[in-house]
């Protein structure tokens, strides 16, 4: 009977969706080294591993490739001057809060950070 109804929670827990959160990348490095774009590579297997999952995910050139726009103001580059920049954001699957804390200390970073937030929402628009 136990095999039962631990089979049951199983199911239910596989049926049950996990939070979605964006994981934000800041990096200072101006080049990354190989090593360290491989370890990008391989992140989705390495969260896999561990219970989480990579939806979607996108790389940024630097800084000197943005233009910023306060209200009527179009400038070059960045709004705020920063030591690291944005350097990708992707979306992960996790089941709280600590998992995908935990997921996402797996990023590798060569001078920076990663920040993750909770989404309120992901929709992937395409034309109909």
């Amino acid at each position: 009977m136990q095999r039962s109804v631990d089979a049951v929670a199983r199911k239910l827990a596989e049926k049950q969706p996990m939070t979605q959160y964006a994981v934000l990348i800041f990096e200072g490095a101006k080049e990354l080294p190989a090593e360290v774009l491989a370890a990008h590579g391989d992140l989705p297997g390495r969260i896999a591993e561990k219970g989480g999952r990579i939806v979607a995910g996108l790389a940024l050139p630097g800084n000197e490739t943005a233009t910023a726009i306060r209200g009527e103001e179009i400038t070059d580059g960045p709004f705020i001057e920063t030591k690291e920049a944005l350097a990708g954001v992707f979306v992960l699957e996790a089941r709280d809060l600590d998992h995908a804390i935990a997921l996402a200390e797996l990023t590798p970073i060569v001078d920076g950070g990663v920040e993750v937030r909770p989404l309120l929402g992901f929709h992937v628009l395409e034309d109909s």
